[in-house]
């Protein structure tokens, strides 16, 4: 009777440690944060937990965008907003020795919310504390940490200087982490390239909590993270970027072209010289879903917005002799300070104080985006059907066009980990809106169908798409696990040729593969 008891207490305790085992214990993980973080900078009140629900569930949603997303589940044990590099080292640590899987956030912009949610047991890392912005005037650079918003760091540009400028997107509230190791571009594309084509030094932690630089990193995990994403490698912390010159008075202007107006045949025209225009010229294209003049009547508006870095009078000599069909009049062109056109491409009024740039709004909605590359002119009855799709959408649609050309043309391919270079002619972000949970399943459908319709229009084997737009439907493995082979789908699209030397860099810095989500790159060693 003693044996088989003591069998079965032997067998209870197996089942126990084994339940331990497979689910971390997040009190062992607050713990090891404690342990290994010092009382100069202590942790306690960068911890959030289930325990609190009011002050954890206000600590996610604060910089949760995208409200598909907005309800933490049951596998979020902990958020650590970090306010300190320890706090962030012993995250890493902690994590991996709890057998617990790491998201880090730095805006939250991730358009499929991969740095805020997993079906596994995870913790979120949450860098917007880490914000600190250092201009260097004379030497024309900057160090921006991770979780800087890309309208504080033009804020800071424009206190220190009217000539100088940094090359990254319009979006004000996006963190300067995610945004610039994904290859964020802006209007300065064509003149200066994308944001990577910037970074001459980073501060990053890696899979052992160390902290790292260019130096000490190496150069082959250096060009990883410009361009392949940071989250695959380790914790972005900071950034060190060249800033460039602008002069002191640019010229921006926006103009709509409905159908009714034309605006099918100016598209076309457009995308047929704009990447052949100076490169101090960058104009976006940006077909919508507008309502119509009369009652219950929609049709496409195609808002044209441009940058030049000169003023009005050259720039409407060019566009009148390429593309007169814009109509473009000197009462629509406005001549400003490069942060100036910050804030009108962040529509912005004119006379808007600097400050709204700094603020940091919790206004999330229900969106969902996709990406293209187009490496040749599309057709009128091309864009047609394209109209005819996004007319069956009930609330907002629109395909951001981005132009190419200028420089873009002439960095190689494999000079940054972000591989789409010469040959494209634009890129594609189409997004969809919509205003209640009810009519997701459907908006996504038709942006699915939306997608199937441009197919015969873009890049083609593989079907190329932009890592910082994030599309789930492209490929993607489970939480806990990463398949080779469902990653060379996604990775193949996102970073064509450079994937093989991304998966190589993977296994030397993180073999284990513990920085990992969705849609990260896998350790994959070559002969």
């Amino acid at each position: 009777m003693k044996d088989t008891i003591s069998v079965l207490c032997l067998v209870l305790l197996v089942s126990v440690l084994e339940v331990a085992i497979a689910k971390p214990n997040s009190a062992n993980f607050i713990e090891c944060l404690h342990y290994r973080t010092s009382p100069k900078n202590p942790v306690t009140d960068a911890i959030f937990t289930p325990d609190n629900t009011t002050t954890f569930l206000s600590s996610y949603l604060s910089y949760t965008k995208n409200k598909r997303y907005s309800s933490p589940n049951q596998n979020l044990l902990a958020i650590v907003v970090a306010e300190h590099v320890s706090h962030v080292q012993a995250t890493v640590v902690c994590a991996k020795t709890n057998g617990i899987q790491l998201r880090t956030r730095s805006g939250g912009h991730d358009l499929e919310a991969l740095s805020y949610i997993s079906s596994v047991p995870f913790v979120i890392l949450d860098m917007h504390n880490l914000r600190s912005i250092t201009i260097d005037v004379p030497r024309k650079k900057a160090w921006v940490q991770a979780g800087a918003t890309l309208g504080e760091l033009y804020v800071k540009i424009k206190d220190a200087s009217k000539t100088l400028a940094f090359p990254a997107g319009v979006c004000p509230t996006v963190g300067a982490g995610g945004h610039i190791s994904g290859g964020g571009y802006g209007n300065l594309i064509r003149k200066y390239g994308i944001t990577v084509d910037h970074v001459v030094d980073a501060l990053l932690v890696d899979v052992n909590g160390k902290l790292l630089n260019r130096a000490t990193m190496g150069e082959d995990l250096f060009w990883a993270i410009r361009g392949g994403g940071g989250a695959s490698f380790g914790v972005i912390l900071s950034w060190k970027i060249n800033l460039v010159e602008v002069p002191k008075i640019m010229t921006v202007f926006r103009v709509n072209k409905t159908l009714e107006q034309g605006g099918t045949d100016v598209l076309y025209k457009w995308q047929l010289v704009s990447t052949k225009f100076h490169e101090d010229l960058f104009i976006r294209a940006w077909p919508q879903v507008v309502n119509g003049t009369k009652h219950g009547e929609r049709t496409i508006a195609v808002v044209f917005y441009a940058q030049f870095l000169g003023r009005a009078d050259k720039l409407m000599a060019l566009l009148n002799k390429n593309l007169p069909g814009l109509g473009l009049k000197r009462e629509d062109c406005h001549e400003m300070s490069w942060f100036e056109t910050t804030l009108f491409w962040a529509d912005y009024p004119e006379g808007t104080p600097p400050s709204v740039l700094l603020e940091r709004p919790t206004n999330p909605g229900f969106f969902k985006s996709k990406s293209d590359y187009v490496k040749k002119p599309i057709p009128k009855e091309g864009f047609e059907k394209l109209w005819k799709k996004m007319f069956e959408f009930k609330h907002t649609v629109w395909m951001q066009m981005n132009t190419y050309g200028g420089v873009m043309d002439r960095i190689p391919a494999n000079a940054t980990a972000y591989p789409h270079r010469k040959g494209n002619m634009f890129k594609v972000q189409y997004s969809a809106t919509w205003l209640d949970a009810s009519e997701t399943e459907t908006t996504l459908r038709l942006m699915r169908e939306l997608y199937e319709v441009a197919e015969p229009y873009v890049s083609s084997n593989p079907r190329e798409a932009f890592f910082n737009y994030r599309d789930i439907d492209i490929g993607s493995n489970p939480s806990g696990e990463t398949d080779v082979d469902e990653a060379k789908i996604y990775g193949t699209k996102y970073f064509l040729g450079n994937l093989k030397r991304l998966m190589q860099v993977k296994a030397k810095y993180d073999p284990e593969n513990f920085f990992k989500n969705e849609q990260s790159i896998p350790p994959v060693r070559f002969m």
